[in-house]
Parts: structure tokens; C-alpha cells; sequence
């Protein structure tokens, strides 16, 4: 699911360092997050507030078209859901190496009834996200989640989640990021290796 646009440096790497601290310049403008905002559910492109803020290349086969990539469909509505997460928190919502479904697996256990909303309900929204099967459905239950994570103040990392919104233009790429969320989800670690017992003596050869 690599690209040759992962390199890129996207809009939230501008603002927050490799360690999940602001850089230099402090949190992004309000109106850039505002101008993000106006992206939820709207197809990229359609929004010129967005424009500035794209950095995928353009491909001009498909823009004769009036069509975008999946590359710059992605890239939309990651920034329209940063600025959803971002919203009125002072701490940086952009956590380089926290994948989406470690972030809900935080927001899993950080649930509370004072908070608005159960850890059954959050396993609810986190399976009818990762059973969807159209771009349009996914976003729309990440919206909710990406509220929940900001309500708790859960980052994550926003490169991850571009590409993952990515792979779900595609039923195979999709596969392996629905298997990735889950795995993460659930908290699954590779099996411990068991210690030999060293109370047991290997058997010694017959003389």
C-alpha cells in the first residue's frame, strides 16, 4: 500500500515535529482548520478553500476528466478530518506512528459515561467503520470517531491515516487495512517466546 507520494510532507508534519510536539511556529491558524472543516463530505476538489493546502501532484489525465486520483481524494479528506480533530485542542491531534486503530483502541478504554458514549457503542462504530465497503460510509464513521478521539484528546498519526483512507478506494488494499485496524484495534502482539525452564537439566547421554 506504499506510494511514491508517501514521501511527500504533508500540511500537519508542517506544524507538528517527528517526537508529536509543535514545531517552532506553534499550532496551525484557526482559519486553516476552519477551511479543512468545510471539506467533511464533500468530494475532493469541489472546495476551493482546500486548494492551497493540496500538496499531491496533479494528474492531468484524469483532472481533463474532472476527475481527481485517489492519491488527492485521500489527501482531502484527511485534512477536512485534521481539522475536525484539531479543533479547539492545544495539544497537537498528529502523533507520527500511532495508527488509527491504536488510537481507537485508546479511546476504547478511555470511554466513559460522563464522556458521552460507552465502550460497547465505540466497538458499534468501530466495526461499522471497518465493514465498510465505500469510501463515502467509511468517512462517515470516521467523522464520529475522529469527534470521540478529539473529546479525549487521542492523537493519531495523520499520515497513516491518509493512507488508509487510500487503500479503501480498492478491495484488496482495503483487506489489508481493515486486517491492520483490527489487529491494532484489539491490541495484538506477537506471542511471547517461552524461557527454557532452567530448573530442567538436559538429559545426559548414556556412557
Amino acid at each position: 500500500m506504499t506510494s511514491p507520494n508517501d514521501h511527500i510532507v504533508r500540511y500537519w508534519t508542517r506544524y507538528v515535529a517527528a517526537d508529536g510536539t509543535w514545531r517552532k511556529q506553534g499550532p496551525p491558524p484557526g482559519e486553516d482548520l476552519a477551511a479543512f472543516r468545510a471539506g467533511l463530505g464533500r468530494p475532493a476538489g469541489t472546495v476551493p478553500a482546500l486548494w492551497p493546502y493540496y500538496t499531491t501532484p496533479i494528474d492531468d489525465r484524469l483532472a481533463k476528466q474532472g476527475r481527481v486520483s485517489h492519491e488527492l481524494a485521500a489527501e482531502h479528506a484527511a485534512l477536512a478530518l485534521f481539522g475536525l480533530h484539531q479543533q479547539s485542542r492545544s495539544d497537537p491531534m498528529h502523533r507520527p506512528d500511532v495508527r488509527l486503530g491504536q488510537a481507537l483502541r485508546r479511546l476504547h478504554k478511555q470511554s466513559e459515561q460522563d464522556k458521552g458514549f460507552v465502550r460497547e457503542a465505540v466497538d458499534r462504530r468501530v466495526n461499522a467503520a471497518a465493514s465498510a465497503t465505500q469510501v463515502s460510509a467509511f468517512l462517515t464513521h470516521l467523522r464520529g470517531l475522529i469527534s470521540q478521539l478529539r473529546t479525549v484528546g487521542v492523537p493519531l498519526d495523520y499520515d497513516w491515516l491518509l493512507r488508509d483512507i487510500r487503500a479503501w478506494q480498492r478491495p484488496d488494499t482495503r483487506q489489508l487495512a481493515r486486517r491492520r485496524i483490527g489487529l491494532d484495534y484489539h491490541g495484538w502482539q506477537p506471542p511471547a517466546k517461552t524461557p527454557a525452564d532452567p530448573t530442567t537439566a538436559p538429559a545426559s547421554s548414556p556412557q
